[in-house]
């Protein structure tokens, strides 16, 4: 990608100069996430499709990319914006430069400004829409982009297109893909089950019919109220199976149930975010990724709050009283991210156990 000079638009009209690498301008919700490392699984996170994401952490690229770190087929980003982008990676794993990287995937990148100054605009007047565009761009074009209808269809776009199985032996689970983390898979592949994964929008009357112990609601990007089909297919999983929901599935397990969602002014994004556990009576560190959250006040007697972040409070977590089924909100499989959450999939192990 030729390098010119760029800025950053925000639809409020704040504007932030640096150079840009881009074959194409670049139109989303400008979001911020602080983690200190883990770029390219946060790059390659089916959660930020249609996104522009900015890096709190100055240095970005300092130890390079290697498919191994891949959280999605892809990156789903609309732009990416950090302050120092590396040019030389020094990591034995290491095989290529972030910046390859990123001209790979078709990913506009804005270098060379100050993030931190972004993310305190974006947590004093919430997440704004914003365009990535060469600093020649002339206002009217600028306004024009950013009149280019919000999108809607995020899960569609991330979701795999084909049924496929991993795994062998022990529990079947079947996982509902709306945007999965490789990590995940792994994590319950490790736990002894052999998955079948499913598009976003396989009828539930098809996915009962190839008798899994268990039903897994994965994260994914957008509104979850963007997604009453859905929303609907959740309602008929309840009660029959044991459910286990993260991130996008813990909000559209809550909206099957009548409860309510909303938007959050700036949302969670990093990997150093601490919650407490109710029920284990501990506190975690946790990797989160998620723009919005379950509206406490719409619960009622047939669940229980779980979990709760301790810094706004907020909702990371139920249980559902009535029927086998629980949530998180945060990434218990982390990557990028801290360790600890095993406890969350042994409890849905043994959730399918008390099944058989």
């Amino acid at each position: 990608m030729q390098k010119v000079k760029g800025k950053l638009v925000l639809l409020d009209g704040s504007t932030y100069t640096g150079d840009l690498y881009a074959a194409r301008p670049a139109v989303g919700e400008v979001v911020f996430t602080t983690g200190m490392s883990g770029y390219q699984e946060t790059l390659t996170d089916p959660s930020y499709c249609g996104q522009i994401v900015v890096m709190t952490y100055p240095l970005v690229g300092n130890y390079g990319t290697n498919p191994l770190f891949n959280q999605g087929p892809r990156c789903f980003f609309q732009g990416y914006v950090v302050s120092d982008l590396c040019d030389f990676p020094v990591n034995w794993r290491s095989e290529g430069a972030l910046l390859e990287f990123l001209e790979k995937e078709n990913i506009p990148v804005l270098t060379g400004v100050d993030t931190r100054a972004i993310t305190r605009k974006l947590r004093n007047y919430g997440v704004l829409k914003g365009v990535l565009v060469p600093a020649e761009m002339s206002d009217a074009e600028v306004r024009e982009l950013l009149a280019t209808p919000d999108q809607h269809d995020q899960v569609r776009v991330v979701s795999t297109k084909e049924k496929y199985t991993l795994g062998e032996g022990g529990f079947h689970v079947a996982v509902m893909d709306y945007g999965i983390k490789r990590n995940i898979l792994q994590y319950l592949v490790s736990f002894g089950c052999h998955l079948t994964v499913y598009p976003a929008y396989t009828s539930a009357e098809d996915v009962l019919r190839d008798n899994p112990d268990g039903i897994f609601l994965s994260n994914g990007p957008g509104d979850p109220k963007d997604l009453p089909e859905i929303i609907e297919n959740i309602r008929k999983f309840m009660g029959t199976r044991p459910l286990f929901g993260i991130c996008l599935g813990h909000q559209l397990l809550a909206l099957a149930n009548g409860y309510d969602t909303y938007k959050m002014k700036f949302g969670h994004r990093g990997i150093n975010h601490p919650v407490r556990d109710l029920v284990e009576h501990k506190i975690c560190i946790s990797s989160q990724n998620h723009g919005y959250a379950v509206d406490e006040k719409s619960l009622d007697d047939r669940v229980v709050i779980s979990n709760v972040s301790l810094n706004d409070n907020t909702i990371e977590g139920l249980i559902y009283k009535e029927v086998p089924a629980f949530t998180v909100q945060y990434h218990p499989e982390a990557c990028p991210g801290p360790g600890g959450h095993e406890y969350l999939f042994q409890r849905f192990v043994h959730m399918m156990g008390g099944r058989r």
